[in-house]
């Protein structure tokens, strides 16, 4: 079965040849997609430098920074064009460790999507100040709250979906980005019926870059699960 890792890039030149190196290791199982906002550091270039080096490794590159979430619409229409039969969501900064890929095959044979969680018996969060800490555990209440969602951690970023569940969820509908991008797609899957699995992960916070997230992302956030919840 092919399996195909998502990994937006703004600014990772410090980070994306190492992430790339070390799934790589993990076998041609498999398949990774970068998709590249245009990054000032050059990160496109040196994506370019292991796509020839890795038959595994294949590359977007777009105009401009346009967000998280369209990013991951553009790697998901490329991985099922190209057959794939289970899409990873993955970081670029290592605060999503390879080493739980072969847990998420597992775990997705028997479920339609997997959710790397922070939240649940046996994951954590590593380096990040108790305040962001506070901040996202009250976002993930806060999602459950209003939605019914049921799952502990439903802004994390670090999944695996089967194909069966982009393919129902309507690619084209989807709208936001960040956070939200992260709740909407989970809960579109859930709504749908789709069976949802949370594994443990520890979360790291990133060792080189910036953060990305910003006052933006985070109002959106708190708008969706409003519309979400009323819409379906």
């Amino acid at each position: 079965m092919k399996a195909t890792i998502i990994i937006p890039t703004y600014n990772e030149r410090q980070n994306i040849e190492r992430l790339i190196e070390l799934i790589i290791e993990l076998g041609k199982d498999f398949h990774i997609i970068i998709v590249d906002d245009n990054s000032p550091d050059g990160t496109g270039e040196v994506a370019d430098k292991l796509a020839l080096e890795f038959e595994q490794v294949k590359v977007i590159h777009r105009i401009r920074k346009l967000g998280l979430g369209t990013a991951y619409m553009e790697g998901f229409k490329r991985a099922l064009k190209d057959g794939a039969d289970y899409i990873f969501e993955m970081d670029a900064d290592f605060s999503h460790d390879p080493k739980y890929l072969p847990t998420f095959m597992e775990a997705i044979k028997d479920n339609d999507l997997v959710l790397g969680s922070r939240y649940i018996r046996g994951g954590a969060v590593v380096n990040w100040p108790f305040r962001r800490l506070l901040l996202s555990r009250m976002a993930s209440f806060y999602v459950r709250t209003i939605t019914g969602l049921p799952v502990a951690d439903p802004t994390g970023g670090f999944k695996c979906f089967g194909r069966n569940v982009l393919e129902s969820i309507g690619l084209d509908g989807i709208r936001s980005n960040g956070y939200a991008f992260q709740i909407e797609m989970t809960y579109k899957a859930w709504k749908k019926g789709f069976r949802i699995k949370e594994i443990p992960i520890t979360f790291v916070e990133r060792g080189h870059g910036k953060s990305k997230m910003g006052l933006r992302i985070i109002l959106e956030a708190i708008w969706i699960v409003w519309k979400l919840k009323f819409g379906s």
